[in-house]
Order: C-alpha cells, then sequence, then structure tokens
C-alpha cells in the first residue's frame, strides 16, 4: 500500500452525447444523454467517475463537493462521503446532489483502489467473480422490426439469456401495443431466455395488475415500476397479485428511501443505481438494507462501474446491460469491459476499475 496521501485536486467535466435517434420509453423522451465526468487526484495517481446527470450537477461538484474532499486523505472514502451529503444539506440531496456526489464518490474509490494498487473489486472486498447481466433497451420509439432485431442480437449474439424491453407506452395509452411488442420480444429472445419489462411507471395499479396477467403466457419474470417508484402502496398492491417479480429503487437517492420501499414490502428485488444513489458507497448501502430484508438486489445503468460493485455483496442478482449507457461508456472510455457467458466480469489485473477518458472524443460533447 502507497504512503497516505491528500487529494489535491477535483477537476469536472459535463458532456451532452446524442442518441443515433430519438427514444422514449413509457412515461419520457430524449434525444441525448447528459454525463457529468469527475477526475479526483492525489498520492500521484487520478481517479475517475461519471454520473448521468444534467450538466447542473458539474456545478454541485466544483462550489460545493470538490471544497470539503480537497485536502483529505485519499484512504478515507467514507469520511468525504460523509462531509459531501453534509454539505448538500440547504441544496437538497436527492436529485442534482446525488448525481453530483455519486460522480465524486465513484472517482474518490477509484483514486483509493489506484493508490492500493488494487482493482476496486478487490478492494471493496470480491463476493463474486462475475454479475449476471441483462440486455435493456427496446424502447417505445422502436419499430417492430427494430426490437426484433435488438432482442435477437443480444440472446443470439451476445449470448445474454436476459432481456427487458419498455411498456407502458404513453402513460399506460398503448397496452394494446405493449402487449404485442411484449410478445415479439418473447419470439425473438426464443423460449429458454428470461424475459423483463420496464413500464417506468406509466400505469395505476389497477391496469398494472391487469397487463401482469396478460403478459404472464409470455412468461414475463421481472415487472420494473408498474407504477411510479413514488407510490409505494401501488407497488406493493401490484406485488401482491403478481407472479412477475415487482421491481423499482432506480430513483432512490438515499437510504432512506431504499428503506421507504422494504419497509412497504413494495419490491421484490431492490433496484439501485451507482451514478444516483451516493456512489459506490450509497450502492454498498442499499445493497446491505436489501440483505437485511431477504431481498435481492440489481444494478440499474452504468454497466462498467456497476460491475466492480455488485460482484463486492453476495446479493447481487444482476446488472443492467442498457443501450444507451453501452454504446456511450464505449464511445468514452479506455478499458470498457464485455459480457462473456451473460456476465461481466472486472479485470483482476488492473488497478481501480480500469477505465480512463478519452480526452478528445469527450471533447466533441462538451456541454
Amino acid at each position: 500500500m502507497r504512503p497516505e496521501a491528500a487529494v489535491t485536486g477535483v477537476d469536472v467535466l459535463a458532456l451532452r452525447v446524442p442518441t443515433v435517434a430519438p427514444e422514449a420509453d413509457g412515461t419520457a423522451t430524449w434525444d441525448a444523454t447528459g454525463v457529468v465526468v469527475v477526475h479526483v487526484h492525489g498520492g500521484g495517481r487520478t481517479g475517475l467517475g461519471w454520473s448521468y446527470a444534467d450538466e447542473a450537477a458539474a456545478g454541485v461538484v466544483r462550489r460545493l463537493l470538490a471544497p470539503v474532499v480537497l485536502g483529505g486523505d485519499v484512504m478515507d472514502v467514507p469520511g468525504a462521503h460523509e462531509a459531501m451529503r453534509r454539505a448538500l444539506r440547504n441544496v437538497g440531496l436527492p436529485g442534482i446532489g446525488a448525481t453530483a456526489l455519486s460522480a465524486v464518490d465513484i472517482a474518490l474509490w477509484d483514486l483509493k483502489a489506484r493508490c492500493c494498487e488494487l482493482p476496486l473489486a478487490a478492494l471493496l472486498g470480491r463476493v463474486v467473480p462475475e454479475v449476471a447481466v441483462y440486455g435493456s433497451g427496446g424502447f417505445t420509439s422502436e419499430s417492430e422490426g427494430e426490437l426484433r432485431d435488438q432482442v435477437a442480437g443480444w440472446v443470439q449474439g451476445d449470448g445474454i439469456p436476459r432481456v427487458k424491453i419498455k411498456i407502458g407506452e404513453s402513460w399506460g395509452r398503448a397496452q394494446a401495443r405493449d402487449l404485442r411488442r411484449a410478445a415479439i420480444a418473447r419470439e425473438a429472445a426464443g423460449p429458454d431466455a428470461e424475459l423483463m419489462v420496464d413500464a417506468n411507471g406509466g400505469y395505476r395499479a389497477g391496469q398494472a395488475r391487469r397487463v401482469e396477467a396478460a403478459l404472464r403466457d409470455l412468461r414475463v419474470t421481472w415487472f420494473e415500476e408498474p407504477v411510479s417508484s413514488d407510490d409505494l402502496a401501488g407497488l406493493a398492491a401490484v406485488r401482491a397479485s403478481s407472479s412477475a417479480d415487482v421491481a423499482a429503487g432506480e430513483y432512490g437517492w438515499t437510504a432512506a428511501s431504499f428503506a421507504a420501499l422494504l419497509a412497504a414490502d413494495a419490491v421484490d428485488c431492490l433496484q439501485a443505481d451507482v451514478t444516483r444513489c451516493g456512489g459506490i458507497t450509497g450502492w454498498r448501502r442499499a445493497a446491505t438494507l436489501a440483505a437485511a430484508a431477504g431481498r435481492d438486489v440489481s444494478a440499474h445503468g452504468a454497466p462498467q462501474l456497476a460491475a466492480h460493485v455488485a460482484c463486492s455483496v453476495p446479493n447481487a442478482r444482476h446488472l443492467e446491460w442498457f443501450a444507451d449507457h453501452v454504446r456511450l461508456e464505449s464511445l468514452l472510455f479506455d478499458g470498457v469491459l464485455t459480457p462473456t457467458g451473460g456476465a461481466l466480469r472486472p479485470d483482476p489485473a488492473r488497478a481501480g476499475h480500469g477505465m480512463a477518458l478519452r480526452a478528445a472524443d469527450a471533447a466533441r460533447f462538451a456541454a
């Protein structure tokens, strides 16, 4: 291990990366993805973190978070995390504040691992060598042919035996198309692949229960955000009647928000997004809460970062191989992982998470 060293610098860069074509799910449309990239320097090393967030998060990093981590011990990431959390008291931790904190927290963990000359998964304590992935996309904006090709590409081309598509189109007003697209996805995936759906909170509880019942012949095993994740009673009601596992938590910003989902018996599997929930520190807290409630945890988005933290807990079910993030991370970073046998395996030979920003490529997307 390297001798103690202080954090000497924090750099932040806001990017906006256009999608190939406009995209949509049940409740939103978009044509670009925001990314806030953070580098933290100390001990002769540099740690890298990022968050999928609006450029406003970059201002929070510069004005509020960088001053409280500068000069701190690079080994004391939990201390820096707590200092950042307190610095956001009057600004607000949920939302933009949490995404800013997450990016810095990830960079600090990466820096610590590099200073220790250890892979990040090893520094955290590797419980399993790899984590299962599921192909995720199937946007409601895609044609039926595009949906079929994407699903078949995951299963037959990439060897990923789990796929998830978007339903709940137009806030639940296109139910017939939702069911037709799910049938297309089942046909394209084949009889043995796991089929998952995500309504992004597009239904009300009664409609969600009826949709889930209609999907049973397709052997759907995962119903994500059938109603808004703010509707704990609605989630619990859908879960009580569902044969598919009900999942939510991607908008969990704090440990308290995950605890509320679990206390309400609202989910079979808790989701947590490492770029939203407080970084690696926050994600591991969410996983611990899930374990205490006898639940699995699934990593939402950011697969290149999620692989390392998911390997450090015993109750990680899988992570999301999300089409937008897969494309973006390959576009911006060197050292990205590729699924093998339907799983991601962090490289045991690379310090930290092993990735580096391609500065010239990133500069083209500066917000």
